[in-house]
């Protein structure tokens, strides 16, 4: 493992000793507050401040009293998994005046609280803004009045204050995903995929209302998710006679022999005169057009609810620690900020220049700016409205280009969830670019077994919701047979390759660009995605399928702990998959509070081993009932899942007793989750867009020839961006032997799980204390929002 060079910053610099931070949640609940209230609550006393609870929102802060708690350690157990705010949110109308603001600064300066941790949405945020500006006018009033001495004035001088946005909407300006929009997602699709069999069973359209007010990001990237058939959003209102439009693509998508439609309203949809489009409405239209048997379900505050996704818990276990360290790196002179999700990262932004950004994306609405305003929504939400309109809507043969190429597209390795969803919509974007496509079943065995054939629009039609790989997927590696596979290309004049699959696919591309010095037929493009539940392909921070088997992990964990609710103390031991990449382990332990997580790239001994079991005893005696230690499947060849499970028995003695569970395949299996639903789509289209470009590029004398580094690549998100490497340059930074990348950026993300389980250790902020700007719009290559 890389060890931290000397530029680092460690936080034992950043001392929280004489500070006193509070916490709040506002508006509207989501799923993820209470793992973002306890990563404050848990940073914030590491570093030795005193942290409190404000329940009830500003209504707690005004009324005082009772409802602003200190918080301890133990008083945020057990709420990782806990959908909605423990602590409660209200909206309040007395904060509104400047009365009550007046009442909250008191009762703040009573328990000597400058520091305050907002998690809500941008009305929430705007509010703590206004206090923040008022605070030392609010003060000298309170002097004035006789409530505090004159020398509170000084000691209390200014009040700090940092955001987390915490809605399912996803309607805040400056960050990808804020804390409940994946959970809801999640609702939203279970409801989706469940609806789908009905529908299928009497031949019904089903009208879907999702929530989302003025925003339409639910609606799009659930219609993206689930392949809808029809969408309909604020930002973009469908052009007049769009009637008439969605009745002929409904009518259309039933002759081709499907059985079910189903259409995604936004609640606050309108059309171009601004006259709302309600699902009434839709279903209306659909019944006296059409006749077809339409049903609408609205699914209301379902989508509020529920246990918060894995991607939630461990967006709101970064954003929490990171706006501790932002409250503890302030001044005086620093401007409110929120901690926001860019890419793969988190970042600072001045909180005003996001809701001043979030507020014009409403005028621009109000004014039919509607080009606009999807523009400022941002470059991710514009990518799923022009991928959705690329794969939902079929151009009529007459208006394709015509390529006269052949692309072929295979899925490599273990099968993993999202790769469907990855081949559907390269097949669709391939036919919308001209292309023939091809599928080739069962990886490289089927290609050289001659397993290839044309696949069409409507044969990839439902493929999105569907777990596992539906071409079918081997791990046979092409180098045997790259004389049979080289002659099957002949023989179906194959001119570019795309190929879905995990480690495999990457040493396949590796040897079919060494095979291109024999062969010709290589000398093509050639593009792989990553996907693989392992997530231990170079060159690409996230593979298709991780985020599903995350969430399998993070679900049975949770039903595992909950297993001893009410018993004696007990400890689980449990085993994920994962080769010898322990991305798996570690981040699943993150997302489900485990005490610890044992990887290979973080070699352990019985030492270790030892001072976890002495920790856990400690823990168990003071406050804890259960505790949950993972370990990756080969971490270790000595200490295995047997050894560590009667270690932890035998030690524990009269304290807690263990048990055991091996995940095994239940992690590779399922429906995926709507994060690699929309990943694989989206990266995919990206890739066929790649090809169609090196395919015009390098076709020469009517024949294509591309022999080139940078014409055989992965397309991988790295930090902030999406990048297509050259396989070739990414040997480098591989280790062949363990089947892992050398360098891992979940390695950071260790130590945060350590803090969190009440562990001493260093942690790297050397990504941290940039207080950024907030961008209209990203340049197109520093993409990284495709992810969602």
């Amino acid at each position: 493992m890389a060890q931290p060079d000397s530029k680092k910053i460690f936080f034992e610099n950043l001392s929280g000793a004489g500070k006193a931070i509070a916490v709040l949640t506002s508006g509207g609940d989501a799923q993820g507050m209470n793992a973002a209230v306890r990563a404050v609550v848990r940073m914030g006393l590491y570093v030795g401040a005193k942290v409190y609870f404000i329940h009830e929102g500003y209504q707690g802060m005004v009324d005082g009293g009772e409802n602003i708690k200190e918080a301890t350690w133990e008083s945020v157990s057990s709420m990782l998994q806990v959908g909605g705010t423990v602590i409660g949110s209200a909206r309040c109308k007395e904060f509104r005046s400047h009365e009550g603001r007046l009442k909250a600064a008191h009762n703040l300066v009573q328990q000597g609280i400058t520091n305050l941790c907002v998690i809500g949405g941008d009305g929430s945020l705007t509010g703590a803004n206004l206090f923040r500006e008022e605070w030392s006018g609010l003060l000298g009033e309170l002097v004035e009045q006789g409530l505090i001495e004159a020398d509170a004035v000084q000691k209390y001088s200014a009040l700090h204050i940092v955001g987390m946005v915490g809605s399912i909407d996803n309607d805040f300006c400056g960050t990808d995903m804020t804390i409940g929009t994946d959970s809801a997602l999640h609702r939203i699709i279970e409801v989706v995929d469940a609806i789908m069999t009905t529908a299928q069973s009497h031949q019904r359209t089903f009208v879907l209302e999702v929530m989302g007010r003025h925003c339409g990001y639910l609606a799009l990237v659930s219609a993206l998710a689930c392949g809808a058939d029809w969408v309909l959003i604020p930002e973009m209102p469908p052009e007049d006679g769009w009637e008439d439009k969605m009745c002929q693509k409904l009518s259309a998508t039933r002759s081709r022999g499907t059985r079910l439609n189903i259409i995604i309203v936004a609640e606050g949809a309108i059309d171009r005169h601004g006259k709302p489009i309600t699902s009434g409405i839709v279903k209306d239209l659909v019944v006296k057009c059409l006749g077809f048997d339409t049903r609408v379900t609205i699914l209301g505050h379902v989508q509020r609810g529920g246990t918060p996704s894995a991607f939630d818990r461990i967006l709101a276990s970064r954003m929490g620690v990171e706006a501790v360290l932002a409250l503890l790196e302030t001044t005086a002179n620093t401007p409110a900020c929120v901690v926001s999700l860019c890419g793969n990262q988190s970042v600072r932004l001045p909180l005003m220049e996001c809701v001043q950004m979030t507020q014009e994306v409403q005028r621009a609405m109000d004014g039919k700016r509607f080009e606009e305003a999807v523009k400022l929504r941002g470059r991710s939400f514009e990518n799923n409205l022009r991928t959705y309109k690329l794969l939902a809507h079929r151009k009529p043969e007459s208006e394709l280009p015509i390529s006269n190429f052949n692309v072929a597209v295979l899925n490599v390795g273990a099968p993993a969830a999202g790769m469907n969803a990855a081949v559907r919509s390269a097949v669709r974007v391939g036919i919308s670019e001209g292309h023939k496509m091809f599928a080739v079943s069962d990886g490289f065995e089927g290609f050289y077994k001659g397993q290839i054939k044309e696949i069409k629009w409507a044969d990839v039609g439902g493929w999105t919701g569907q777990g596992g790989s539906l071409l079918g997927t081997k791990r046979t590696l092409p180098a045997k047979h790259v004389d049979k596979i080289a002659e099957q290309m002949r023989k179906h004049n194959i001119n570019a390759l795309l190929i879905v699959g995990g480690f495999e696919a990457f040493e396949s591309l590796l040897q079919l660009y060494e095979a291109r010095a024999t062969f010709e037929e290589f000398c093509i493009p050639m593009c792989m995605l990553p996907a693989t539940i392992s997530n231990n392909v170079p060159g690409t921070d996230l593979s298709i399928g991780a985020d599903t088997a995350l969430n399998a992990i993070v679900e049975t964990c949770d039903r595992i702990k909950q297993s001893a609710s009410g018993t004696k103390r007990r400890v689980f031991i449990i085993e994920t998959m994962g080769g010898y990449c322990g991305y798996l382990a570690s981040v699943g332990g993150l997302a489900a509070g485990a005490d610890a997580a044992y990887i290979f790239e973080e070699p352990f001994d019985i030492r270790d081993l030892q001072a976890n079991v002495e920790h856990l005893t400690e823990k168990m005696k003071t406050s804890i009932q259960r505790g949950l230690v993972l370990r990756n499947e080969n971490s270790n060849e000595n200490y295995t899942t047997d050894f560590i499970y009667q270690l932890y028995s035998e030690e524990g003695k009269g304290v807690f007793d263990s048990r055991k569970n091996v995940l095994g395949h239940m992690q590779q299996g399922g429906a995926p989750s709507p994060f690699d639903r929309n990943f694989g789509t989206k990266i995919s289209a990206k890739a066929m867009q790649w090809v169609t470009k090196k395919l015009v590029e390098t076709f020469r004398q009517g024949r294509v020839f591309a022999n080139t580094e940078d014409s055989c690549c992965l397309l991988g998100m790295r930090r902030r961006a999406l990048v297509f490497q050259p396989v070739v340059q990414l040997k480098d930074e591989t280790d062949f032997v363990h089947r892992i990348p050398k360098e891992q950026w979940w390695l950071k993300l260790r130590p945060l799980m350590k803090i969190l389980a009440k562990y001493k250790t260093s942690y790297d902020v050397s990504d941290s204390g940039q207080l950024e700007h907030v961008v209209r719009n990203r340049p197109k290559e520093l993409d990284a929002s495709v992810a969602m």
